[in-house]
């Protein structure tokens, strides 16, 4: 079965399938061997961390000779940061979270795709608005950020699948195998984007403690909470929570995240817990679909299983 979509033909990838450009743990090996495998490798960049981009672009860029991509943080990078990864030879850019304005004539001008994560109508309104080639659909089933009060993968594609058209639009969200996939395609998506089940991969940077706990957790363990970034200084938007696994600090200061984000000393303890090895460096970003993570195999392996799974689900071999 052919899963040729626009978005397939958008890119000239052979799957449509798209790695989450998580940061710090989507580098550049790791998007390489998706981009190999046929789908789409988004470098995480994040912040547009100049070291970590010195040292991950040039592994992705020497890894594929198929078309490779980054994704950024719309209110935290700069455009040096962009211009960088351009220059390296990105085919697609993706922004989330905030206003990319800034940034699609710089895209463009470089003829490379730009993609836009939505978490919400006014944000799909406004991607259609800058020109996005590719817009994501994300719902609250995701890992990591996203809308504070969102909506379902189920209820939100199809919306912005309509108000895009003829833009393709990937589904993300608690996609985590290939009847993820099919379900997105059958709600009008041209694709999907993953995260959390690339995050166990053996090409990804994600420290081993949370892949452990990735391939060991369960849906009911994830909370979306703004608990973790209060607590460990982020100046996140407060318009975007995260989902989580459990922690400690959750169960401390479930409901009481003003008290917390005025109380200084917490702060200061959040730091020493993590410095004594209490609680983890970083919370462990999980989507709902963690669920169906049982297993490390490598990334392109990852991606031909999707495909198998898609089409299977879609009724075709």
């Amino acid at each position: 079965m052919n899963l040729s979509t626009s978005f397939t033909r958008l890119l000239g990838l052979r799957h449509p399938i798209a790695l989450a450009p998580m940061g710090g743990s989507a580098g550049g090996a790791l998007a390489a061997a998706v981009s190999g495998a046929g789908g789409l490798g988004l470098l995480g960049a994040g912040y547009g961390d100049r070291e970590w981009l010195d040292r991950e672009l040039p592994i992705v860029a020497a890894g594929t000779d198929r078309p490779w991509g980054a994704g950024f943080l719309s209110w935290a990078a700069g455009g040096d940061a962009v211009q960088r990864v351009l220059d390296a030879g990105a085919r697609a850019v993706m922004f989330s979270f905030g206003d990319p304005g800034g940034f699609a004539e710089r895209v463009r001008a470089a003829g490379a795709t730009l993609i836009v994560q939505v978490t919400g109508l006014e944000e799909a309104r406004r991607a259609v608005d800058v020109g996005a080639d590719v817009i994501v659909a994300q719902g609250t089933e995701a890992g990591g950020h996203g809308a504070l009060h969102g909506r379902s993968v189920l209820s939100f594609v199809p919306v912005v699948v309509d108000l895009a058209k003829p833009a393709p639009v990937l589904a993300a969200g608690g996609i985590a195998d290939g009847r993820g996939v099919a379900a997105a395609l059958a709600l009008g998506a041209a694709g999907a984007l993953i995260g959390t089940r690339f995050l166990a991969t053996t090409e990804s940077l994600a420290d081993a403690a949370t892949v452990r706990a990735i391939v060991g957790g369960r849906s009911e363990e994830t909370e979306r909470n703004r608990i973790l970034d209060i607590a460990r200084g982020s100046n996140w938007p407060a318009a975007y929570s995260a989902r989580t696994l459990g922690h400690p600090w959750l169960d401390r200061w479930r409901g009481r995240e003003e008290e917390l984000a005025a109380d200084e000393s917490a702060r200061r303890e959040y730091q020493d817990d993590v410095a004594r090895g209490a609680i983890p460096a970083l919370p462990v970003w999980a989507g709902e679909g963690v669920d169906l993570i049982s297993d490390v195999p490598s990334a392109g392996e990852l991606v031909g299983r999707l495909v198998s799974e898609t089409r299977e689900a879609l009724g075709g071999r």
